[in-house]
């Protein structure tokens, strides 16, 4: 499997915003979490970030086909921490490494040292690849509702 980053632009925002939708729509479902799910954004939001001169977004492809995309918020300060915030996936293309990949590329594009994101901590796979990864918990969590609780992650070396 050969995947790569394709840079997105402001152009790209209803095609980000309906591919984000899509990824997160069963776990919106699964945690009612209607203020903080990417899938509860509105297209206005993902065309203001794209605006951001700290945001890169990139649609994670295998050839040509778009099977995902990632947001890194990378401010380039010296030992700040860049941020992946969300990286998605489309249900269809799931479960087969290309999330660990697209992070691994991101990593490379992007420097390979502090890095941070957040995700469900009910999502035993998520937190998994992660860990996988080299994130490590920060031991901040944030409760959301009665059903889902934000565990946030850290990456301080390359590991």
């Amino acid at each position: 499997m050969r995947l790569n980053l394709l840079r997105a632009g402001i152009d790209n925002a209803k095609e980000l915003h309906a591919m984000q939708v899509e990824a997160f729509k069963e776990l919106l479902e699964k945690y009612q979490d209607f203020d903080t799910s990417p899938a509860n954004e509105s297209v206005e939001k993902v065309e203001a970030r794209l605006k951001q001169d700290f945001t890169f977004y990139y649609f994670i492809c295998i050839g040509q086909q778009k099977v995902g995309a990632v947001r890194i918020i990378d401010k380039k300060e010296t030992g700040k921490n860049k941020r992946i915030s969300p990286i998605f996936i489309l249900p269809e293309f799931q479960g087969r490494g290309i999330a660990q990949e697209a992070i691994r590329l991101c990593e490379e594009m992007h420097g390979s040292e502090n890095w941070e994101l957040d995700t469900i901590l009910q999502e035993q796979r998520n937190c998994h690849l992660y860990e996988k990864m080299g994130y490590r918990q920060t031991g901040r969590m944030e409760v959301v509702n009665e059903r889902l609780t934000l565990t946030f992650y850290e990456k301080k070396r390359n590991s």
